[in-house]
């Protein structure tokens, strides 16, 4: 336990007595101490320090020092600091090299609102030109590739398309399942009443071919693969990778992103295909076990409900949020800054902006499907 004791000699002369444990965890005593003897003896010219009994001591010990000469400073009384340990005295004789500017605890700035606005609008109007150079600069590298004259290897393709397709086929199977199955189940609630549960496989197979099949395999992707791109570029950001890749004269959107991008934009197609399966294979667990429906009646209403334009439809949104995907991951990698918690905060953007990205071009499909009468 840390002790303070304030003692008063004659000539003037004040001795602060610390004893005990001044380390991190111990209640130390204030400058009030001080300052309430200084006060009751306004005669006071001298404040000594005796530091014998002290079992301990960090950095609590030197702020306490520092408060003491910053108060008998304004009071006129001189500091002897020859009663601290010899490592105090050391770092306060640092702490003074160096002066503290004037201005280093200002008052904050208060903005206007129109001050505000016009520092979101600034901030909004970099972003954008952000987001569009680097949809530019992925055109271009896309372009030189079709040219084979862009820095590309087809290996990091392949290798990317690994990881984002067949090994992120459990993940997306068992998910796609399970919403078959609640389609099925919330389907069968509602149309039991009506004596028409052979249309449960109508609903399960339209709502996944169109919209649930493609929308939930490009969130788990997002979550899965799009933080994983912003996690792994950011990474050779900190550590300086892209910087040598750069010094070196490799383009780090032809080697890295593009590699990315179309391993994801031709992996989705496939996996929508299979979410479509699997979910309405989910359907038709509860439409025989439970609805007493035939497996050749599920089949065949479901083969009824599909049209070609339909699965087309489901086919390409799901291509597009795979771009979606890749592009969000990338750009927010791409965008991290130059350390560990940077790199976390890159692939928390990146997964908000992909689903964010997801579901707002989705209703933006519906929009435009129900104008087109698709």
């Amino acid at each position: 336990m840390a002790d303070l004791v304030v003692e008063r000699k004659s000539s003037g002369r004040l001795i602060a007595r610390l004893s005990g444990n001044w380390r991190e965890g111990a209640t130390v005593p204030g400058v009030g101490v001080i300052a309430q003897a200084l006060v009751e003896d306004p005669a006071t010219r001298a404040l000594e320090f005796d530091t014998a009994d002290l079992n301990g001591w960090d950095s609590r010990l030197v702020v306490f020092a520092n408060n003491c000469a910053k108060l008998c400073q304004g009071r006129h009384v001189e500091v002897r600091e020859d009663g601290w340990p010899e490592g105090v005295r050391r770092l306060l004789l640092l702490a003074r090299a160096v002066h503290e500017k004037a201005d280093a605890h200002g008052v904050p700035i208060k903005l206007s609102l129109l001050q505000k606005v016009g520092g979101h609008a600034i901030v909004g109007w970099e972003a954008a030109r952000e987001l569009f150079t680097f949809l530019g600069q992925n055109v271009i590298a896309l372009g030189r590739l079709m040219q084979g004259r862009a820095q590309f290897r087809w290996a990091d393709a392949f290798s990317v398309m690994e990881q984002s397709g067949p090994e992120a086929l459990a993940i997306v199977g068992m998910i796609n399942f399970l919403m078959g199955l609640i389609l099925a189940f919330v389907g069968a609630i509602e149309l039991r009443k009506f004596g028409a549960s052979i249309y449960v496989a109508d609903l399960v197979s339209i709502a996944t071919v169109r919209e649930l099949g493609c929308i939930m395999s490009a969130i788990i992707l997002c979550g899965r693969t799009g933080a994983a791109f912003a996690a792994q570029l950011g990474t050779m950001k900190v550590n300086e990778e892209i910087s040598a890749l750069q010094t070196f004269g490799i383009s780090p959107i032809e080697f890295l992103v593009l590699p990315r991008m179309l391993a994801l934009v031709l992996m989705m197609p496939f996996l929508c295909v299979f979410a479509d399966v699997i979910s309405i294979t989910g359907g038709f667990f509860v439409s025989v076990s439970i609805l007493d429906i035939t497996p050749m009646e599920y089949l065949i209403r479901t083969v009824h409900a599909i049209h070609l334009n339909t699965y087309l439809l489901g086919i390409f949104k799901g291509t597009f949020f795979g771009f979606l995907v890749a592009y969000t991951g990338c750009l927010c990698g791409m965008q991290s800054g130059y350390s560990a918690a940077a790199v976390g905060q890159a692939a928390t953007r990146a997964v908000v902006a992909g689903i964010s990205a997801i579901i707002a071009s989705d209703g933006i499909f519906a929009v435009l499907c129900n104008a087109m009468n698709i």
